[in-house]
């Protein structure tokens, strides 16, 4: 692993090559912080990919990638004279600095929790108004709703056992059944979104990433019926000229590889 100064000279290295790229590249010169959002948002979501994926090569690309998207906001913030990127990493170590007075404080903790408690209690002292203002409105619905039940979590507002969690998700199961059985199409979608975030809550018990299970999940269904599209194209048959029953075979001899 690299020194602490060879850090530094890489990270300087960065530096140097935006001030470059900002001066001379007309692609570089022409982006905005709001160019750029979409663009880092899907080099998040590359990110989380490769993660999933467990390729520690791609995860150290993806990164770079990231890095070099918080130097460009950072390089737009200084033209503006707003902010730089000294201002952005000071700003976080102070934070993190306060956000933790059982390392830099005379705060006892005993355990995790604790310090996810502290850490919700310090940001409504630092004039929050509610626990939830910290979930981004714009976040996936899946993500957003596991990250609230993190945030009332933190306030001491959850559930004492998983298997209360899990009753919850039988009952919200029932009415989502009996909505569906009147044909109420406006009731049905409420219980449904009811339905998925108990079972949300209850992945939390049970130490399961929802966003990560249901994109494992997705992958493997990608691989699965690939394969079946592999087969079908090697007998020359299009799928929709399969049957189900034919369909079925491929999908079971896929699911054994």
């Amino acid at each position: 692993m690299n020194t602490r100064q060879q850090q530094l000279d890489a990270f300087n290295r960065l530096l140097d090559i935006m001030d470059d790229l900002r001066e001379k590249c007309p692609w570089d010169k022409k982006q905005t912080l709001q160019s750029l959002r979409h663009l880092t948002i899907e080099e998040t979501y590359e990110l989380g990919d490769a993660i999933l994926d467990n390729d520690l090569q791609e995860v150290k690309k993806e990164l770079g990638d990231i890095l070099l998207h918080i130097v460009f906001y950072a390089k737009i913030g200084s033209e503006k004279e707003a902010f730089d990127i000294a201002d952005v990493a000071n700003e976080i170590c102070e934070k993190l600095i306060h956000r933790h007075p059982h390392i830099y404080g005379d705060v006892a903790v005993e355990n995790e929790e604790q310090v996810k408690q502290n850490w919700e209690k310090l940001k409504l002292k630092e004039g929050k108004k509610s626990v939830l203002e910290g979930v981004p409105k714009s976040l996936p619905a899946l993500v957003k709703a596991s990250r609230i039940q993190d945030k009332a979590k933190g306030v001491g507002f959850d559930w004492e056992a998983s298997h209360q969690v899990w009753d919850k998700v039988e009952e919200e199961l029932q009415e989502f059944k009996d909505e569906v059985e009147q044909g109420n199409q406006e009731k049905i979608e409420a219980e449904f979104g009811d339905v998925l975030f108990s079972m949300i809550n209850y992945a939390r018990f049970l130490d399961v990433n929802p966003e990560d299970a249901l994109e494992r999940t997705n992958k493997k269904f990608i691989k699965r019926f690939q394969y079946l599209e592999a087969k079908a194209n090697e007998l020359g048959k299009p799928l929709a000229d399969m049957t189900l029953a034919e369909m079925d075979v491929f999908w079971n001899d896929a699911k054994k590889l």
